[in-house]
């Protein structure tokens, strides 16, 4: 995770962090930003603006007092748990295709780097498009947009994430070009902390929307992302 990113995220912004490294701005330059540089970033909200001018401010002022360590980032000890609330937020599963048919050609640790591939790569992507992977499933993952961070379109950033990851698996080392199959479904759920407090049990969306996306990515064709109605409408 880049310096800015973090420090972005330590401020509950980091949805702009693409925009920011994009631009190659580290927090050295953040003192030296005016409202019109944050306005040509994308930053439209005036609100995100004077949070993100406050916050660069006071690096100037802490630079001018006794040097203080900065705060470190969130530990990765255990999973942040976050308490269960209804929300609308699109699901994706993305399966690949043959999986099954590879672990018995292929040796174990040739499979497992494998499927580390598909999976950074998919990650990657997901990322790319502020979504949250809530899981990994051996040769697939579960994947959520509008959870923890939600946007106004996310049912598009689902689909979006969706094609770039077909496209982005075929990058991978493999005796034969990966194929997936993506399921996507939006709907209310109900999201957080539903392990009873357990750390080792992931954040998990409760509801039929995960169901559907399930079932929707089982009857998807190879390379091929199937959409809920809801989805699409949106």
């Amino acid at each position: 995770m880049s310096d800015i990113r973090t420090w972005l995220d330590a401020h509950n912004l980091g949805q702009y962090a693409e925009a920011f490294e994009t631009n190659d701005i580290d927090p050295a330059l953040l003192p030296d930003l005016t409202e019109a540089d944050l306005e040509k970033l994308g930053i439209t909200v005036m609100g995100h603006r004077k949070r993100l001018l406050k916050a660069a401010a006071r690096i100037v002022e802490a630079s001018s007092e006794t040097p203080a360590p900065p705060d470190p980032p969130p530990s990765r000890a255990a999973p942040v748990r976050a308490e269960a609330e209804r929300r609308q937020i699109t699901v994706m599963f993305c399966d690949l295709v043959g999986s099954t048919a590879m672990s018995e050609t292929l040796d174990p640790e040739d499979l497992r780097a494998l499927m580390q591939a598909f999976q950074k790569e998919a990650g990657a992507v997901v990322r790319r498009f502020d979504g949250h992977v809530a899981q990994y499933l051996g040769d697939g993952l579960m994947v959520y947009f509008g959870w923890p961070r939600a946007h106004e379109d996310d049912a598009e950033r689902a689909v979006r994430a969706g094609l770039a990851i077909v496209a982005a698996v075929k990058g991978v080392a493999a005796p034969n070009p990966l194929q997936i199959r993506v399921g996507i479904s939006t709907g209310p759920v109900v999201v957080g902390d539903t392990g009873a407090g357990d750390a080792s049990v992931p954040n998990t969306a409760v509801g039929e929307t995960p169901n559907l996306a399930a079932r929707l990515q089982g009857l998807a064709e190879p390379d091929r992302v199937l959409l809920s109605e809801a989805t699409h409408r949106l």
